[in-house]
Order: structure tokens, then C-alpha cells, then sequence
């Protein structure tokens, strides 16, 4: 047992499980916070037992009879429950109970959970989640609740217990809600969903799902080729799930019990695919929020029990992206571009430096800088948040718009930039629009502004990439590292170079692009190793190539591939995104046991060839595409959409 461990994994963030906050320690808001959390969470385990299994008590009927628990079984899974968080690396995962937590006893028509295919962690720091999670617990008549991918530890001990995967919120098995929402963030993920599906005991595939199971749907990035997972699906959600997702629950209400006559209903709203009703006739068009500053972010989001990823309140500013990167998912996928009023984000700040005792608040968006109002944003609340004693961060930052009072408010530890390719050639080629000159400049301003510490991220494996384009990602740190001497007349500068693998993802100009191969990116990051490692204050990074093509391959397939997810998932691999647990034998057998070839998924795609995701109208047109890619390789450069409009299809109406 872990008891000792367990005692102290769940004194959420009482002064020894979380650093010292540099400038904070006498803030009375973030004070509050931490002495909030630690008082909720103190008797975290017998808060466990009081809240129970309330599956019996919350439930509507199920055809099985699964959902009605005497009184005795429902007293004796409490009871597991308390005894597993006692056997559990992290407690706090599970218990619920967070500030700001919805009424969870509130007389509901249709009941929600919210499933995030990952650790407690990476869930509760996504924007999304927490967005939907609020605007559905906002409706009178709905309730939802939470369930992460739990850690092994934990599965291991609901399996031997015979105990089912449950919500965090209340203790109820998955199978007995009405609706599961899963987020699929990324391609290796899709073992993750199989995963909480087989704790929870609810069969993998649709077609396998009767009337007595929840509808489930699968949303998020990945829903730009829904294709490899829609088996595993009742809907898939296209688009943005605000407005949709309210409209799918209120329809649900009409016919629930009837699944049939449901999702026959359901493919008539804005951004919902229905695997097993579509044909080649099908076209869904995504669903989108057309007036973005009127929807209002969770201001009472919940404020979790342990330290997460990205521990911080978030304020988005706007969707889309003006830039057009050409090998961008995101930049297509989010037009058309909506911005937030300046008034409405400040009140969301406010509100949520009120309601959350946050000591930091990020402005986020694709490109942060790119925001019309940023400037004046600033200036009118950085003097109120340095007299609270709040942190600014503004992350994703484009090389050509950085000023220094832009940052001036953030801790200066370190500047992150990411000018993608290492030459002028490679970048006009995938639509980077940054010029040398854009990075000296900001490199500039970043040192006079008290940086010193950069972070740079590239891309190996472009289109048209050759070996001095590779070699310029040196001569760019030299650069910087002479430009750092000169201003600061030191060589104490650290300087952090990651390279990720370029992979053509669908919904961009080079979503028919080949990849590289494993042996062709080894050499690339050789190489790059060889002479960075050699520079003192220099570090590099890369990022594995196989699990970077099988993200390829998942990300470009089509419906053939459940099978391999399945097939993988049998052999034992899930958590994949986690490089100690991915295991790239276990998937080539599974490719090779299902008689599908890995490569074929690798190579070009011929303009011939019909593409997996072309059924859905994402607004931006596919010979759009075609014709960015055409342009790419005469090194001709599209201008930004606030420059002018390129008339993609999106409507930004600039």
C-alpha cells in the first residue's frame, strides 16, 4: 500500500506540494485559493464515501436494468472506491469536489459526461472541455459531469474489483448516463477511447450498442477526418460544440429511448455526422459559432485539486488565425476569424481572477499577437494585475509582431519562438510569413527587454526541404547567440532548439504530401545534433519519427483503420502520446494481423485520388488547397487575411 504517499499527494497544494509564488505570497485572492483547496480536499476521502454511487438515485432506467443498484452494492462500491484512492499514485485524480463544482443534485432531463481520453492532468487543462462542461451544466434541465483516461494504477485496481469506470463528480458508472462526449484531441489518443470504453463495459462499436447505452459522440481537432474512430461512434461532432451540442442534448429529450429515430433526427443539425446513416452522398457541414463575443467563457470554471499541465486561467481572444501556415490544421480549421470585443475580455479576466484565485490569466489564440485590440488591452490591465499580483502570459507570439510591452508583464524566464524552417526559401514555401530581418528584430527587443533564455521551434521533413535548409536552423542560433554578445556583452544566454516531424495533416495545402521516412529523419536530427550540442548554452531536441508516422497514418485514413485501433488496443497499447508507453511493434502487428499496409499511408496521395474527409464542408474549399499547395512550390507567398481576403470560402468578412 501507498498509504504514506497517498497523505501526501492529496494536501493539494499546501506550501510543500507546490513552489513558492514569487511575488504572490500576500496576494489575499490566490491565498484564498490554495487554503480553499486544501481545506476541500483534507477529507477528500470521506467526502468519497458521503457522495457514494449515485447511480441509483440520478439514473434514468436502463433496457439492461444495470442502473438500478440496491442500497447494499451501492454502500459496498463507496466502500471500494475509498479503499482504492488509498492504493492510487494520485488520489486527487479521481475525488472530485473541486471549487466552483456545478449543482451535480439538480432535477436533470438528459445527463452528460464529459470524457477526456487522457490523465486528470492534461483533461483539466483543456479550453474546451472546460468551455462545453459549462455551458451544458448552464442549462437548467442538463447536467454534466467529468471522467478522465485514469493512470494504470487505478484501472488495475477497478478491474480486479469488478468496480466500472466512473464519473469524477458523482460516482456513476458511464453506461448509465444518457450521453458520453468524447474529445478526441489528437491521433494518438484513439486507443485511449477503447480504453475508458472496456473499464466502463460498454462495447466498442456502435453497431454492438443497443438501446440500453448512452449515445456517444466523439468531437474535438481529430473530427477534421473522423474517419479511423466513427465506428466507435453514434455522431461525431464537425466544428465548434457550444451551440451544437446544446441543440443535440434538447433533441435528445424528444427521443430518448428510440436511438434509431434519435440519430435519424440528429444528422439535420449543423456539424453532426452519423456513421451509420451516411453514404456516399453525405456532406456535413461544420458547425461554427458565428458570434464568438457573445459567447461567454466559463467564469466560475473549476479550479482542480492538483497541479495541472496548464495550471492558469484562460481567456481566448479570438478564433482562427489570419497567417495561412501551409502546414497548419488549425489556421484552416478555425476560419472563419472572430474576435472577442476588448470590453468583453477584460470582464472575463476580472471574473475569473475573482472566481479562481488564479495567479496567472493567458491570453490565448493561434497567434496571440495578431489580436486588433492587443496593444490597448494591455495598457489598461497590466497596472490592476500587477497590483494584484497577477501574472500575464502571452504565448504564441509571431516572430514579426513582438514588442516588449507586449511581455513586460510576464516572468522574463523565457521567450518561445517558432520560425518553423531555417531558411527564407523553406519559409516563403510553407507560407511562414517571417523574414530574417523579423527575427533579428524581435530577438533584439526580447534581449534589451531583460530575455535571457530563448526557446525555438522548427519543423524537419518539409516540402522541398534540402540540407541547407536544415543548416540554417544553425546559422539562425549563431546568429542570435552573436546578437545576445553584442547587447548583453555576456555568453550566459541558453538557447533550446526542439524539432518536430513534419506531418501533411488533412484541411491543409499539403494534406497530399509524402513524409519522410525514419531513416531520412534520423539523419536530419544527426545532423542537427552534431552541431548544436557542439555550442555552448545550446540544447536540442527532437521528436520521435514512429510515433510521428503513425500519427500520420491515423490522421489521413479512412474507416478501415478501426479495425487496427481495435486490433492495437487487444495487443496492449493505449496512452500512446506518452513515449514510455508507445510501443511501435505492438502497432506494426496490428497493421500487419489486419492486412493493411503502414506505408501506403505515408506516401503522396495522388490529386486523383479521393481523400477520406472530403464529405465535409469546413468552409474553406478544397481547391483552395489545391491551389496553396501549387503555390508553395514556386515559393510564392500568400498574404495574411487581415492584409487582404484570399477568398478561401471562410467569409471573414475583412
Amino acid at each position: 500500500m501507498k498509504t504514506d504517499k497517498t497523505k501526501t499527494d492529496i494536501k493539494i497544494r499546501n506550501g510543500k506540494t507546490k513552489p513558492a509564488l514569487s511575488g504572490v505570497q500576500n496576494n489575499e485572492t490566490t491565498n484564498e485559493k490554495y487554503e480553499m483547496r486544501n481545506t476541500e480536499t483534507n477529507s477528500v476521502l470521506s467526502d468519497a464515501q458521503n457522495v457514494g454511487i449515485q447511480n441509483s438515485a440520478n439514473t434514468s432506467g436502463k433496457a439492461n436494468g444495470n442502473s438500478e443498484m440496491r442500497n447494499s452494492e451501492t454502500n459496498e462500491i463507496s466502500y471500494e472506491f475509498s479503499e482504492i484512492l488509498k492504493r492510487v499514485e494520485k488520489p486527487a485524480r479521481y475525488t472530485g469536489g473541486e471549487h466552483n463544482l456545478p449543482d451535480m443534485q439538480k432535477k436533470a432531463a438528459v445527463r452528460f459526461c464529459m470524457c477526456f481520453p487522457e490523465t486528470y492532468e492534461i483533461g483539466m487543462s483543456n479550453a474546451g472541455l472546460s468551455l462545453l462542461y459549462a455551458v451544458i451544466n448552464a442549462r437548467a434541465d442538463f447536467i454534466a459531469e467529468r471522467c478522465f483516461a485514469p493512470w494504470t494504477d487505478f484501472a488495475a485496481e477497478i478491474r480486479q474489483r469488478g468496480v466500472p469506470l466512473m464519473s469524477v463528480e458523482t460516482k456513476k458508472p458511464l453506461k448509465d448516463f444518457d450521453i458520453l462526449g468524447f474529445s478526441v484531441q489528437h491521433e494518438l489518443i484513439y486507443t485511449n477511447v477503447l480504453y475508458m470504453l472496456d473499464l466502463a463495459g460498454i462495447p466498442f462499436r456502435a453497431k454492438d450498442r443497443d438501446d440500453s447505452y448512452p449515445i456517444l459522440i466523439g468531437g474535438g481537432p481529430c473530427c477534421v477526418n473522423p474517419m479511423p474512430y466513427a465506428d466507435f461512434f453514434d455522431a461525431v461532432l464537425v466544428g465548434e460544440g457550444e451551440n451544437a451540442l446544446v441543440e443535440f442534448g434538447e433533441l435528445y429529450k424528444k427521443y430518448k429511448g428510440n436511438k434509431t429515430e434519435f440519430l435519424k433526427a440528429a444528422q439535420k443539425i449543423r456539424g453532426f455526422f452519423i456513421p451509420s446513416l451516411s453514404d456516399e452522398k453525405t456532406v456535413v457541414r461544420k458547425a461554427f459559432v458565428e458570434d464568438f463575443d457573445a459567447s461567454i467563457p466559463p467564469l466560475k470554471p473549476l479550479v482542480p485539486n492538483i497541479e495541472i499541465v496548464h495550471d492558469r486561467a484562460v481567456v481566448e481572444l479570438y478564433r482562427g488565425c489570419r497567417s495561412g501556415c501551409r502546414f497548419c490544421q488549425a489556421a484552416f480549421f478555425y476560419r472563419p476569424i472572430r474576435e472577442r470585443k476588448k470590453q468583453t475580455v477584460k470582464d472575463i479576466i476580472f471574473e475569473l481572477i475573482k472566481n479562481t484565485g488564479f495567479d496567472e490569466i493567458t491570453l490565448a489564440s493561434l497567434s496571440t499577437s495578431d489580436y486588433s485590440c492587443l496593444r490597448d488591452l494591455m495598457n489598461e490591465i497590466k497596472p490592476e494585475l500587477a497590483a494584484r499580483h497577477i501574472n500575464l502570459s502571452l504565448p504564441s507570439l509571431r516572430l514579426d509582431s513582438f514588442f516588449a510591452e507586449y511581455t513586460d508583464a510576464s516572468r522574463k524566464s523565457s521567450l518561445t519562438f517558432a520560425p518553423e524552417a531555417g531558411t527564407q526559401r523553406l519559409r516563403d514555401v510553407i507560407n511562414k510569413n517571417i523574414s530574417d530581418e523579423n527575427i533579428t528584430q524581435s530577438i533584439t527587443r526580447a534581449f534589451n527587454a531583460g530575455y535571457r533564455s530563448v526557446k525555438l521551434y522548427f519543423m524537419i521533413g518539409l516540402p522541398t526541404e534540402t540540407e541547407t535548409d536544415i543548416l540554417g536552423i544553425v546559422e539562425i542560433v549563431k546568429k542570435i547567440r552573436a546578437l545576445y554578445r553584442e547587447i548583453c556583452r555576456n555568453n550566459s544566454l541558453n538557447i533550446t532548439v526542439s524539432t518536430s516531424v513534419f506531418i501533411p495533416k488533412p484541411l491543409t495545402p499539403f494534406q497530399r504530401e509524402r513524409m519522410i521516412s525514419e531513416e531520412e529523419a534520423a539523419a536530419k536530427q544527426n545532423l542537427l545534433k552534431n552541431t548544436l550540442n557542439a555550442m555552448k548554452g545550446v540544447r536540442y531536441h527532437y521528436h520521435d519519427a514512429s510515433s510521428s508516422r503513425l500519427e500520420c497514418a491515423m490522421a489521413r485514413g479512412g474507416a478501415e483503420l478501426s479495425k487496427v485501433i481495435e486490433t492495437a488496443y487487444r495487443k496492449g497499447c493505449f496512452f500512446d502520446a506518452w513515449s514510455e508507453k508507445f510501443d511501435q511493434k505492438k502497432w506494426d502487428g496490428a497493421f500487419k494481423e489486419c492486412g493493411i499496409g503502414f506505408g501506403a499511408y505515408l506516401d503522396e496521395i495522388g490529386e486523383d485520388k479521393k481523400l477520406p474527409w472530403e464529405f465535409i464542408d469546413f468552409s474553406v474549399r478544397h481547391d483552395y488547397l489545391e491551389y496553396e499547395r501549387k503555390k508553395a512550390y514556386t515559393g510564392k507567398t500568400t498574404p495574411g487575411c487581415f492584409e487582404e481576403c484570399n477568398h478561401c470560402g471562410a467569409e471573414c468578412g475583412f
